[in-house]
């Protein structure tokens, strides 16, 4: 179980990126929403929960194995937040939206924003979580604004 888990926590060794290994779990973020971007919005949400929760415990066994609170390969985290960055829009959403969805996730993801910054601080794998998702709520609400206000059809 403990190698599946750090399979899961490095998305199968993009966390062993040697430079930005968050920005290639990011990336890997963006290819799983291309490919799943015509689901239905509940299939998508389920698949940003799903991640989220096997994040928390691969991040969780993960942390042990490396023996820190945050190890930079636990990339899984960045998945999870970068699925959330683009949750409601689906196939609409289209290349700039990707691009723009992508740069705010890690610009948030790096800066931590309030609550952001006290949700790292939880125990274990609920705080490697935790604050990338938050991020990627930020992301999609930046998203949703720039898509209403500023131009329609990201």
């Amino acid at each position: 179980m403990k190698t599946l888990a750090l399979a899961l926590a490095t998305v199968a060794g993009a966390g062993f990126a040697p430079i930005a290994p968050g920005t290639a779990g990011a990336a890997v973020g963006v290819v799983i929403f291309y490919f799943t971007r015509g689901w239905p919005f509940e299939w998508q949400l389920g698949l940003a929960i799903l991640v989220t929760l096997v994040g928390t415990w691969a991040a969780s066994v993960a942390a042990r194995h490396f023996d820190r609170e945050d190890p930079s390969q636990v990339v899984v985290d960045e998945v999870a937040g970068q699925l959330v960055s683009y949750l409601g829009f689906g196939a609409a959403l289209g290349t700039w939206g990707i691009v723009i969805g992508f740069v705010a996730f890690r610009i948030f993801d790096t800066w931590k924003p309030w609550p952001a910054n006290k949700f790292e601080e939880l125990p274990g794998g609920v705080g490697i979580m935790a604050d990338d998702v938050m991020a990627g709520i930020y992301a999609n609400l930046l998203l949703q604004v720039l898509e209403h206000f500023v131009y329609k059809g990201l």
